[in-house]
Order: structure tokens, then C-alpha cells, then sequence
């Protein structure tokens, strides 16, 4: 990197999931590639299984992303272990990012493939809701990071500095009581009944309903970023586009901006030419490219 301190500076580039466009998401091979990538920090999202070990996955069911079915809530840690979480993808995993079954992970499993980093990396993690286990899954998360050497004042464990997000503001306002609110994101984005439809194969009705829930949502999270109550943002790139005003108002503030998912060129530069500072991408190389990063 230039010691040119005139010069601007590029937007951090975390990886999604891991490098999720090139390997299954949430799975080491996402995430070692993402190292090797030269990706600044990783993302994730975590659960609570029925035995209370945080594990990575995105969704509340097992249908999509492995072999199983059913709530990831239900199934113990030895249950999903037993289940293909990366065949889906269709991709290939080199020798050296393990095989299948190395590849489901948990949140302590992560926190070694990112000390073995070899430099300074950032963990994003998201915490999903809603959890039939509600803010037990904060206290488990917060308990688990202080147990490996986490300090929640630098919000430091080792080389990796850790963060944290959620789109439900009762998880936020949780973790402020545990963390200071530089390391807490703010989640945020659009929500539409047509979009639900499409998305969730929902009948008008339906889609109705979960969208007033949604958008209910929405309007919490503005609050809380109205309130200067977290030091980070976290909107999703179409709410960037059609609320510019609130990413004004909040980058005026003094917000840092993490925007997610940022995947195509154009996506790249405006979040670049609105002085974004963290771009969220399922493609950390190509990103990192475009912003022309030098090898490390």
C-alpha cells in the first residue's frame, strides 16, 4: 500500500459469506480464499443450534445450503456435522481448503482459519433474527469471543478486530450494553410487498403482512441511526440508491458506512464516489481489483 496520506483511501473490502460467488457461502473454502484474496475482513452470520454451539449459516432452515432440512435451531452440532453444506455450489474445493465434510463451520472454527491470516483482519458478524433462543444467541456470542481473549473495549481478539450487526434493533440495543457502539452495525435496507412476492413465492396477503413487519423494521433501524445511537451503517446497496438523503444526513454525522452486497462495477464506483467505507462483496478479488489494490 502507498504511505501517500494525500491520497484517498480506498473503501475496506469485506467478503461476504466469505468469497462466496467461488465457493459454497459460509464454508472454510470461502473463507480461505477470501484470505487469499487480500479481503480486509470477512462476514457472517450466525445461529444457535439445539445444543447452543454458534455455527455459520445464513438461513433459519437447512434446505438450501446442505443436505438437510428442517430448523437449524432443532439439530444438534453432531447432526450438522454429518451434512454436505458446500456440494450445492458446484465448485470444485482444492486440496489445500479441505474436504466436503471440513467445510461446515463454527464460530470458533472461524476465528482459527483468521488468526492463521498471517496480517490484521476484520470480523463482521451478523446475528440473525428472529431465534427461538431471542437475545440468548448475543449473550452466547459475546460469552464464546471473551472466552478466546476477545477484549470488547478495542473489540480486539489477536489480528482480528470484530464487529457487530443486526437488522432487529432489540439485538442492537443488547449488544450496546455490551460492547461499545463503534463495533455495532446497524443494519438497514428496503422492503417492498412486490419484492416478497417474487422473492418468497407469497400470496398478496401474506406478502402484505410481512412487509408492514419489514418495513416496520426499516423504520427502527433509521431510528437508531437518526439517534446516532451505533458508530457503523449498514445499508444494503438499493437502499443506497433510493434513500440518498439519509446516506447523506448519516455520513455527515459521522457514520461508517458498511454497504452490502456490492457485487458489480458500476455498485463499486458509486459506493467509491460517495466515500463509502466498507464495501461488503460476494467478490472480494474483483473488487479489489477495480479498486486497483496492489498484490500483497
Amino acid at each position: 500500500m502507498t504511505s501517500d496520506d494525500s491520497l484517498p483511501r480506498r473503501p475496506k473490502v469485506y467478503a461476504h459469506r466469505g468469497a462466496s460467488a467461488a465457493f459454497a457461502e459460509h464454508t472454510r473454502a470461502a473463507y480461505l480464499k477470501a484470505i487469499a484474496d487480500g479481503a480486509d475482513g470477512v462476514e457472517c452470520d450466525v445461529h444457535l443450534t439445539r445444543d447452543q454451539h454458534v455455527v455459520l449459516l445464513h438461513d433459519a432452515n437447512l434446505d438450501r445450503t446442505s443436505t438437510g432440512t428442517g430448523p437449524v435451531s432443532e439439530k444438534t452440532l453432531e447432526e450438522l456435522r454429518a451434512l454436505d453444506f458446500s456440494s450445492w455450489k458446484g465448485a470444485r474445493i482444492p486440496d489445500a481448503y479441505g474436504g466436503i465434510a471440513d467445510q461446515f463451520l463454527t464460530l470458533p472454527e472461524l476465528l482459527d482459519i483468521l488468526r492463521g491470516a498471517g496480517r490484521e483482519i476484520g470480523l463482521a458478524i451478523e446475528l440473525k433474527h428472529p431465534s427461538p433462543y431471542q437475545l440468548n444467541l448475543e449473550d452466547r456470542v459475546i460469552e464464546l469471543l471473551l472466552s478466546e481473549g476477545w477484549t470488547p473495549g478495542e473489540s480486539r481478539l489477536e489480528n482480528i478486530h470484530v464487529s457487530f450487526m443486526s437488522f432487529d434493533s432489540d439485538s442492537i440495543q443488547h449488544l450496546l450494553t455490551k460492547v461499545p457502539p463503534q463495533h455495532v452495525c446497524q443494519l438497514v435496507d428496503n422492503f417492498s410487498v412486490q419484492e416478497l412476492r417474487q422473492e418468497l413465492g407469497l400470496g398478496p396477503i401474506t406478502a402484505g403482512a410481512v412487509a408492514n413487519v419489514m418495513k416496520a423494521t426499516q423504520l427502527d433501524a433509521e431510528r437508531v441511526l437518526d439517534l446516532g445511537e451505533v458508530g457503523i451503517a449498514g445499508p444494503g446497496i438499493d437502499y443506497v440508491r433510493e434513500h440518498a438523503s439519509n446516506v447523506q444526513r448519516w455520513l455527515e454525522s459521522g457514520r461508517v458506512f458498511r454497504v452490502w452486497t456490492v457485487d458489480s462495477e458500476n455498485d463499486v464506483a458509486l459506493c467509491q464516489g460517495l466515500g463509502i467505507h466498507e464495501i461488503t462483496t460476494n467478490k472480494p478479488a474483483q473488487v479489489l481489483a477495480q479498486l486497483q489494490v496492489p498484490s500483497r
